[in-house]
């Protein structure tokens, strides 16, 4: 860590020297300066880099697969990739998706495209026949790479569904009426008719097409767009977040700066935690990396972290919840794990204080961010205390300012007062893809990004996330932020999981127990009494097995809200 974040710890001194930035040092307005000077290469230029100082390190291992890489071997793989695509008439700047879980070709294709100049598209290997319709539509794919399928997620016969011309088509000239740019299926695993085989794009690459990768370096920029990350789709139909390689390639410098040799990374590809947090970092810091599994899978997780004497964890609270409740926790050695970050969605603080008691993880920190900030803003330092490790989700990170401000007014707020984050700096996307209404509506004329998340900054920089805007719910004209309760029901012994489901303006929390425990809504409700205002108390309590997750491990509000209201007879919005 460079010396300017060491000294973020000292309480004497201010990381974000706001006195010399706004009138008013009492406000939230933090720009953070750095020691190191802002990068200005792409991917390709990043790994290459990589290979150079580490070509005998190993950069990867699939376990389940059996795939082991090392720098210099995986450097190899990319340029007969990336020349590949290129003999197929993939060009600088038509949009290539990669369509299914954690594999050795994911990571592959992320950098094969990126050294081509071809934009990769990220799509979740959950989605069903209307998303990825809509996902490849809305940016016009030219090709896509999947295997055949994936436990449940078939996914051949789903893009046969949609372009039933493949099967007559020659491979590589597909011609659809409701994916008019598709080109080309890439099938990792098997051949299929009318549809190209890895094996094809690894020998289509002669000389000529090498050569062609190589002149084509030149004309590449670092703020050329390279990766589109559909956002969740929560709130309407999924927006493309495109990223630039400046975005990305910043963002994994400034978040990886810290001496990681081995990081075990559960958390999906497709989304920017596993591709930038995982895949960039790799390159830029010559990080090896471990997959346990192509899907979660907590007990391969805790597996990987002991055979391959892993020194670093990512994951989602989710994830380390699964963990942490792993019966058999006790008899994996952890030892070699010193630390680890927690992101992806709300993170708890008594879940932050069992990893570091239950899996000895004393240097676990929390990030956040967004998809629309490459992804990570602000990150915790691991020499930080407990308190603001669980509490915070850390300070802003080097090149990006950050402010608070009302919602209504748009004007700053005071120092911890709640109001919406906003960020700008390096991080922030390119646009929504193909969207300008959308993207205007969150980048404003002077260049800060919108995050929709209400929190506050102490004095430090350091942030505390109350929950969303779209979240909060009135309730006798008062504000409450459902995120508050959740981390206190967190702190109840019998309480393993909490989450809300919105009534009209009541509170229901769907709260998971701890196995074996029983408990009642009045022991719920009496543990609030005193606690927290009478006005924050759920009315409704129901208690589940569950949670109904995406395959980053958030949960599913819109579907806990609909079985919530149907357990207790509400009708929606009332």
């Amino acid at each position: 860590m460079d010396a300017s974040a060491r000294f973020i710890c000292s309480k004497s001194w201010h990381p974000c020297g706001l006195s010399t930035h706004h009138p008013n040092s009492h406000y939230q307005l933090c720009p953070r300066t750095s020691s190191a000077s802002l990068l200005h290469t792409t991917v390709g230029e990043s790994l290459l880099r990589a290979v150079e100082r580490w070509p005998d390190r190993e950069a990867m291992a699939f376990l389940q697969d059996g795939v082991r890489k090392t720098f210099a071997e995986f450097q190899k793989d990319v340029d007969q990739a990336a020349a590949g695509l290129l003999a197929l008439g993939l060009n600088k700047g038509d949009r290539l998706g990669v369509w299914g879980p954690n594999t050795y070709e994911w990571v592959l294709f992320q950098f094969a495209t990126a050294r081509a100049g071809i934009i990769l598209v990220s799509v979740n290997p959950a989605y069903q026949l209307q998303e990825v319709e809509f996902a490849l539509r809305k940016v016009g794919c030219k090709a896509i790479v999947c295997p055949t399928q994936f436990k449940t997620q078939k996914y051949c016969d789903m893009l046969r569904q949609i372009c039933p011309e493949i099967e007559s088509s020659s491979p590589g000239d597909i011609k659809s009426a409701r994916l008019p740019d598709l080109r080309s299926v890439i099938v990792l695993d098997s051949r299929h008719p009318g549809m190209l085989h890895l094996d094809d794009v690894m020998q289509a690459g002669s000389s000529q097409y090498v050569q062609q990768l190589q002149d084509l370096q030149k004309k590449l920029s670092f703020d050329d767009p390279i990766n589109i990350q559909f956002t969740s789709g929560t709130t309407g139909a999924p927006k493309g977040a495109t990223l630039s390689h400046h975005n990305i390639v910043n963002n994994a410098y400034f978040i990886g700066r810290r001496p990681n040799p081995r990081i075990c990374l559960p958390v999906p590809l497709y989304h920017c935690f596993g591709s930038v947090g995982g895949g960039m970092c790799m390159a830029m810091h010559g990080i090896s990396l471990v997959f346990p599994s192509p899907g979660y899978d907590g007990k391969a997780n805790l597996a990987a972290l002991e055979s391959e004497r892993c020194t670093f964890v990512y994951g989602t609270p989710t994830m380390y919840v699964d963990m942490i409740n792993q019966p058999d926790l006790a008899k994996y050695d952890l030892s070699t794990v010193e630390a680890g970050i927690m992101a992806g969605s709300p993170c708890p603080p008594e879940l932050v204080k069992k990893v570091v008691s239950l899996m000895g993880i004393k240097e676990i920190t929390i990030g956040y961010g967004t998809t629309e900030n490459s992804p990570v803003t602000f990150c915790a330092s691991p020499k930080d205390n407990l308190e603001r490790k669980s509490e915070t989700v850390g300070y802003i990170i080097d090149h990006l300012e950050a402010k608070i401000v009302d919602p209504t007014t748009r004007e700053i707020v005071p120092l911890g007062m709640m109001g919406e984050i906003m960020i700008r700096g390096h991080c922030v996307m390119l646009e929504y893809w193909g969207d300008k209404v959308k993207t205007e509506e969150c980048i404003t004329k002077e260049g800060w990004y919108k995050t929709g998340d209400i929190g506050s900054m102490d004095g430090y920089s350091y942030c505390r996330i109350e929950g969303r805007i779209k979240d909060m719910i009135i309730r006798g004209g008062e504000n409450i932020y459902p995120a508050e309760i959740e981390q206190f029901l967190h702190t109840h012994p019998k309480v393993v999981g909490v989450e809300d489901a919105r009534m009209g303006e009541e509170v229901c929390a769907c709260i998971k127990l701890v196995d074996g425990q029983d408990c009642t809504a009045e022991e719920i409700k009496a543990f609030c009494k005193g606690q927290i205002a009478h006005f924050k108390i759920p009315r409704y309590i129901l208690f589940v097995t569950s949670y109904p997750l995406t395959i980053t491990g958030k949960i599913q509000k819109h579907k806990l809200r609909a079985d919530a209201e149907s357990q207790l007879g509400l009708k929606k919005g009332k």
